[in-house]
């Protein structure tokens, strides 16, 4: 029986992950469980699958957690220790990242180092250091399996491929809630309607990077470390159907896709089973009542988010570190209403266009840098509110 831990179980991987343990009670057994702030969720799951150990992002706020855990042998844990208790458990052979967010980075070093195989639900880690990530994971002979439906797709097709004759990849994106949608409609769009992706129940963070393509941007940076591949060799294709979850291409014009229902728990199901398949009542492909596949290429004027991406793909170091700082920073003004949707790429921008790349960076250049981006974008974010509330 393989002994998991995920990390993020209250948000939507997280939940989609217990329910696959679930199914397969003789084969995996959850032996640890953390959560940032849902502390009713997280109770719930660990009266139901009783980890061994359990860990909030902040005591104070599981402090009634604490007293309704005093009575079982679960362990409470808090913070960046707890994490690391969490994933050093002898009982844990595979730990699941489902943090959002620049967070990641910290545990999932230490998972790697710990020697735990790696289902990795997170992008933002490595589009921050992935050369780093890659790197000690080789060296510590330990599987990153992809859990984004679209790299767990690229991993598969790949899986007994020669990569030296690979062409071209092909990363598909629904295209998001405004796909149809002109540009101009975009400007006083609210954040609700942002949120409501046509596809996936996600969380808010991702959503907005989903409707503006920038979600996809940081898969192109991920696929990037994951695969070892440049970025003119990755190629981003909008597919509404969302059926297709990626492609690859060899030089002999061949192209491997790989298909599946739209439903987060088949990679997640993979990624626990690797490498045996288990059966399953999930969702299928019906191909009879299927219609039609369609392709197009993506917007870059409209998304420019994508083109921001692509140049922090190109140019490297710690460029795609502050891209990614400069995006978490003005998603949040999003959603706090301080920031209007299209300003989004206007900030990350501005800040690309501010930093002093530094090629081949350590960790400490990388969190430098993450740092000062943070900062830059908070000022730009408080400049144009100021000016707004000014010209008010």
């Amino acid at each position: 029986m393989k002994g998991i831990v995920i990390l993020g179980s209250t948000g939507s991987i997280g939940q989609s992950a217990l329910e696959v343990i679930r199914h397969f009670p003789r084969e995996f057994r959850v032996v640890g469980l953390s959560a940032n702030s849902n502390i009713r969720l997280l109770h719930k799951q660990i009266k139901e699958f009783r980890p061994d150990f359990a860990c909030v992002g902040d005591m104070d706020s599981g402090k009634s957690l604490k007293q309704e855990l005093k009575a079982t042998r679960v362990k409470l844990l808090s913070g960046e220790e707890g994490l690391e208790t969490l994933i050093e458990n002898k009982q844990a052979q595979e730990v699941l990242i489902a943090i959002s967010g620049s967070a990641a980075l910290p545990p999932l070093l230490k998972a790697i180092e710990s020697g735990k195989q790696i289902a990795l639900a997170n992008k933002e880690a490595l589009v921050m250091a992935g050369s780093i990530i890659m790197n000690l994971a080789q060296r510590k002979k330990i599987n990153i399996i992809p859990v984004d439906s679209e790299q767990s797709a690229i991993w598969q097709c790949l899986h007994g491929q020669d990569q030296l004759k690979l062409k071209n990849i092909y990363l598909t994106a629904s295209g998001g809630p405004f796909r149809q949608v002109a540009r101009k409609e975009l400007k006083n769009i609210s954040v609700s309607r942002v949120l409501k992706h046509p596809r996936w129940k996600m969380g808010k963070k991702i959503s907005v990077d989903s409707a503006n393509l920038m979600n996809k941007g940081l898969e192109l940076l991920e696929a990037m470390f994951l695969f070892n591949l440049p970025c003119d060799k990755i190629k981003i294709i909008i597919h509404p159907e969302a059926i297709v979850h990626s492609m690859v291409e060899f030089i002999d014009g061949v192209v491997l896709a790989q298909l599946a229902a739209t439903d987060m728990r088949i990679p997640i199901q993979y990624a626990f089973s690797y490498p045996d398949r288990f059966s399953n009542s999930l969702p299928c492909v019906d191909f009879y009542k299927l219609g039609g596949l369609h392709f197009e290429k993506p917007d870059f004027k409209k998304f420019p988010c994508l083109m921001l991406a692509y140049r922090a793909a190109s140019e490297l170091g710690t460029m795609p570190a502050v891209l990614n700082a400069a995006n978490e920073v003005s998603v949040e003004g999003f959603l706090n209403r301080r920031l209007e949707f299209l300003s989004i790429p206007k900030i990350i921008e501005k800040v690309l266009d501010r930093h002093r790349n530094k090629t081949n960076p350590e960790l400490g250049d990388i969190r430098e840098a993450d740092a000062w981006a943070r900062r830059e974008a908070v000022n730009f974010i408080n400049r144009l509110s100021n000016s707004a509330n000014g010209a008010g």
